[in-house]
Order: structure tokens, then C-alpha cells, then sequence
């Protein structure tokens, strides 16, 4: 009990006093079979699980919890599961986007409400990351966080398959009738053999190894493929190091400090991670007080060179192969040059400690500075472009396109809605070229609803069975992680409240040049004011419910799409709840 003496445990308000209300707390603890030894003197950890049925990400969670509690046996703590709403990005439709900071306040609240003195936080698919860290920022007691881990690569006739990279790949092989319904059968059977996140470089991946980064969870966690043994002694690790978080106090407002939200970009950009990066480390960081905007990811984008030799990226490896590589300790290690290795770990430790003995093991998956995959001069791992279609900024990846992409001009096709667009671009008399620029407008935080991924827009089936295989696509929507292409995404404001994007019509002349770092429409300010006088807004998505409350609080995607009301600067701290 070293630095904290029993008396300031958090759980003891509801445990130690000799009252009547202590009195119901401790029988009905009896109830469920514990003994007041199991928890006079020690610390309560709530593990939140967000495990469940539908959610393959996670499905390995149901015995990994176990290996958590052991863990926490083992350390002297009182282990207590919390079960939290699982955000499966396969299955919950319109988008987990939509939900991630519902997970947010969930887990604030549970923190708050029940006699925590510290959290386990078990997520890995896309947005239980975030939203998860979002609701543990806020409560700000000892957290520390387990990634579910990638799945093992995908096989098909000896063909190694990564997750969504190959589900767009095959899907226009098949639509361009290269394959048969027979191969996409085995696509989709052999595409995801195991649990765990997907394995390539997507947004899960790329959250956890930013968990990582931050200092918020173990050394080398973020990467471990799921059903690998040392995802088991990490989970278990991890409920030993939480009971002496506890006992040092160790709260997240000591680790995210502006430093560590810095060192959790470079990485980023390192990795050659997925852009939605962008939209939840924005919100991770503003929860913590530290005010992280869109240029910090362009100017590291200009610094740092993409290394991680990962698809959808790079070219060759996944995620098992990177973790075996050395994984995120080994890469940052390798860009150490821009990090602060100063900065406070969960470890109790320093980043410098946690990676100076980390080392690469295969130089192409994790590839020397001086031999990058991509370089900070072609556009970075991620880019910012602003311009008229875009005054508050939009994301593209230089990196998974052609670079013919990264200056391009060309007239507008647009669509109002998915399904419209869908229909169209299925159309092989579709009057389309390759050198036009599609459009998806409607689909961002407040229009989508959600901000779906929907901004990998599909090739239009025409140009597929001439063989084109991309071409500039324009959006307020975000794109999976997993995704490639010339996709320009999270156009800000969104067209759905009035962005200049809802004045784009089909024809219009668009141009995008990464190097200058613009996009822009080529119609005159006269013509846009005499369009934006005749502009309508839509009809509201949701007049009821937690769709209403999002739509009337979700702030755009350059200000990471939190609710207003749950950011720090909001209003004063929430007090401790009363026992009476």
C-alpha cells in the first residue's frame, strides 16, 4: 500500500463506514459470495468488458476478463467486471461513429457511479478505443487499457488476405467479372479466421498503437495478435499493474499531457495510420485539456515518414507480422528522434525506459528513416487540405493513391444520398470518365447520421470494367482504416449544416493539389452567395431519442465530432456521488 494509505481508497465511502447504508453495500456484496476480506483494505478495479455476442472483434474477451481479474487476485486488488455497450463496427448500423460517445459517457458514468478505485478498459474494435479513454479521462481515476489484438492474416488459394483491403479488391474483381461468385464465396470465408481486430493498419490498430503511444497501456500491448499466448500474460499483467496505479495515484490527467498527445502523432504518422486518427485523437486530447487541432497532424505529416510496412499503406505485411517485427515499441524507438521520452507511462516508467531496449527485427515491416515507405515531401501518412469546398479543413492519405491523384482537376459528380449514388455508379451507361471527381455529400457528423464510412466511394461499374481501379472521390463522410484509394474525406463544415459543399453541382471544375495543400472549386464568390441564397437545410434526421440529442450537440469532424457538453471547458468537474 505504498503511497496511499487505506482510508483515501475511493471504495471505502461505500464500504467502511458504520452506517446503515455501508451496512446494505457490504450484504449485498455478501450475497454474491464475497467475504469482507476479499475487499477491506484493497482496491476495487471495475474491468470494463465490451465483449458480447455480436461483436467477432471481441469475442475472445468472454475468457480474457479472467486473465484480467487473476491478475488483479494476484496484486492484492478486488476485481469487479462491468459489462459496457459493445461497439461492433461489422454489425451496428447507421455507424458505431454514431455510438462512440455514447460508450463515452457509458464509461464515465460507471466509473463514477460504483466504487471503482481504478479501471481496466478492455476494447480494440474502432471506437471502443476512444470511447472508452474519452469516458476514463473524464472520471480521471487509475486507468490502464487492453487492446482485443489483430486476427491472424486471412488465406485464400494460398493468397494472404487483409481485412477490408481485400474485401474492396475483390469486391471490384468480381464486379468486373475477373472472379466468380465461387472465389468471393472463399474471400469471405477465408478473410477473418480468428477473433481480434482487423490485422491490417486500420482504425483499430491504429487506436490502440496511439493508446500505446500516450502511455496508456502496456509496453507492446497494442499489437499483440489476439489468440497469441502473450495476449494472455499482457491481459493478466495488466490487472497486476492496475492495483499499483492505484496505490501511486496514477491517473490519466498525469499521463496525457500535451507531450504524450504529441508523441501519439508522430507514431500515427509513423505507422501510416487511418485517417478517423484524426477525428479521435482530436477528442481524446481535448477531453485531457490539451487543444490538438488538424494542423498538428499536417505538420507532423511533413516531418515524419511513414515506416510501418503495413497495408493498407504499405504494401507487403499485416499486423501478426509487424507485432513479430517488434511491433510499436520497436518503431518508436526507431523515429525516437521526435518523441519526448520523458513523458509518464502506466508503467510508472518513462516512454525512453519502456523502448530503449526495443528493437526491429525485420526491416522491411519496420523500415529504417532513411530507406520510409513514404516521405513527409510526397504528402505524408496523412494530409490536410483546405480551400472554398473546405474552409475548416479535409483529410486524404497521399499514401494509398496513385500519386497522378495528388494534383488533380476535374468536373463534379455529385450525389445527395448513398443510395442514389450507389444506383448510379452501378450503371454502365453512366456518362463517367476517369478523370471526374465523385461526390458524396449529406454524409458527415450531423447528415449521415454519424458520419458513416461511407467515403471510400465505390468505382463506378463502368470505369471498373475498363479496368480503372480508382479515381478522386469527395466526401464529408469518413472511409474505413482498411481502405485505399484518392478519397478526400471529413469535408468540414458538412454539407448537411450548410457547408460550401452543399453548393457543388454536378459539372463544377474541382481541384485538389496535396502539395499546396488546397482544394477548391472553381465557381466565383458571386455565383456560390447566389447558391447559398437559394440553399434549403434537410429535413432533421431524428426527432426523438439519442439520434436527436447527437444531432443537437455532435460538433464537426476538425473538432473530433465530441458532444459539446462532455468536453472539459464545458462546465465545472462532477463532483463525487453522494451516500446517504
Amino acid at each position: 500500500m505504498e503511497g496511499k494509505e487505506k482510508r483515501t481508497l475511493r471504495s471505502e465511502r461505500w464500504f467502511g463506514p458504520a452506517d446503515l447504508r455501508s451496512f446494505g453495500h457490504r450484504s449485498r456484496a455478501m450475497q454474491m459470495g464475497y467475504d469482507p476480506q476479499d475487499w477491506e483494505g484493497k482496491p476495487v478495479i471495475a474491468i470494463l468488458n465490451t465483449w458480447s455476442d455480436i461483436n467477432p472483434c471481441h469475442m475472445h474477451f468472454r475468457q480474457r476478463v479472467e486473465d484480467v481479474k487473476r491478475g488483479v487476485l494476484e496484486a492484492g486488488g478486488f476485481p469487479m467486471e462491468l459489462p459496457a455497450i459493445s461497439l461492433s463496427e461489422n454489425f451496428m448500423k447507421p455507424t458505431t461513429m454514431l455510438y462512440r460517445n455514447m460508450l463515452a459517457m457509458e464509461a464515465e458514468e460507471l466509473l463514477r457511479a460504483y466504487p471503482a478505485d481504478g479501471a481496466v478498459l478492455m476494447g480494440g474494435c474502432d471506437k471502443t478505443t476512444p470511447g472508452l479513454l474519452l469516458g476514463a479521462t473524464s472520471m480521471d481515476i487509475p486507468a490502464i487499457y487492453v487492446p482485443a489484438g489483430p486476427m491472424l492474416r486471412g488465406n485464400w488459394q494460398g493468397k494472404t488476405l487483409g481485412s477490408g483491403s481485400d474485401s474492396w479488391k475483390y469486391w471490384d474483381e468480381l464486379r468486373a467479372g475477373k472472379i466468380t461468385p465461387e472465389d468471393w464465396r472463399g474471400v469471405e470465408a477465408g478473410i477473418a479466421r480468428s477473433a481480434g481486430t482487423c490485422m491490417t493498419m486500420g482504425t483499430a490498430s491504429t487506436m490502440t498503437a496511439i493508446a500505446e503511444a500516450i502511455g496508456l497501456s502496456l509496453p507492446g500491448a497494442s499489437s499483440i495478435p489476439a489468440v497469441d499466448s502473450n495476449h494472455i500474460r499482457m491481459a493478466k499483467s495488466s490487472g497486476r499493474r492496475i492495483v499499483g496505479m492505484v496505490w501511486e495515484d496514477l491517473k490519466p490527467s498525469r499521463i496525457q499531457t500535451p507531450a504524450a498527445f504529441r508523441n501519439a502523432i508522430a507514431v500515427a504518422m509513423a505507422m501510416g495510420c487511418s485517417t478517423n486518427a484524426i477525428i479521435h485523437v482530436i477528442a481524446m486530447a481535448r477531453r485531457a485539456g490539451v487543444p490538438v487541432g488538424l494542423d498538428d497532424f499536417d505538420r507532423a505529416s511533413r516531418e515524419i515518414p511513414v515506416i510501418a510496412n503495413v497495408r493498407p499503406t504499405g504494401t507487403t505485411y499485416l499486423m501478426e507480422d509487424f507485432y513479430y517485427a517488434g511491433g510499436i515499441a520497436a518503431l518508436m524507438n526507431r523515429i525516437s528522434g521526435f518523441l519526448d521520452l520523458d513523458c509518464l507511462t502506466v508503467t510508472g516508467r518513462s516512454v525512453g525506459e519502456n523502448i530503449r531496449d526495443a528493437k526491429v527485427w525485420n526491416d522491411d515491416v519496420i523500415r529504417p528513416l532513411d530507406k520510409p515507405m513514404f516521405t513527409g515531401e510526397a504528402g505524408g501518412a496523412l494530409t490536410v487540405l483546405r480551400g472554398n469546398l473546405a474552409p475548416d479543413g479535409c483529410v486524404m492519405k497521399p499514401a494509398c493513391c496513385d500519386p497522378k491523384f495528388h494534383k488533380h482537376r476535374g468536373p463534379a459528380l455529385v450525389f445527395d444520398d448513398y443510395p442514389t449514388m450507389k444506383k448510379a455508379l452501378d450503371d454502365v451507361t453512366l456518362d463517367v470518365s476517369p478523370d471526374h471527381v465523385l461526390v458524396l455529400r449529406n454524409a458527415g457528423p450531423l447528415g449521415g447520421p454519424g458520419m458513416p464510412e461511407w467515403g471510400m466511394l465505390p468505382m463506378p461499374r463502368r470505369l471498373v470494367q475498363e479496368g480503372y481501379r480508382d479515381m478522386l472521390r469527395l466526401s464529408d463522410a469518413r472511409m474505413s482504416g482498411t481502405s485505399y484509394g484518392a478519397c478526400v474525406l471529413h469535408i468540414a463544415p458538412e454539407s448537411y449544416v450548410g457547408g460550401p459543399l452543399a453548393l457543388l453541382k454536378t459539372g463544377d471544375i474541382v481541384a485538389v493539389d496535396v502539395e499546396a495543400r488546397s482544394i477548391h472549386m472553381e465557381v466565383s464568390d458571386e455565383e456560390l452567395a447566389r447558391r447559398r441564397a437559394a440553399w434549403k437545410p434537410p429535413a432533421p434526421r431524428y426527432e426523438r431519442g439519442y439520434g436527436w440529442m447527437a444531432a443537437h450537440h455532435m460538433r464537426q469532424a476538425n473538432e473530433g465530432c465530441d458532444f459539446d457538453f462532455l468536453q472539459t471547458d464545458f462546465g465545472a468537474s462532477v463532483p463525487e456521488p453522494v451516500i446517504y
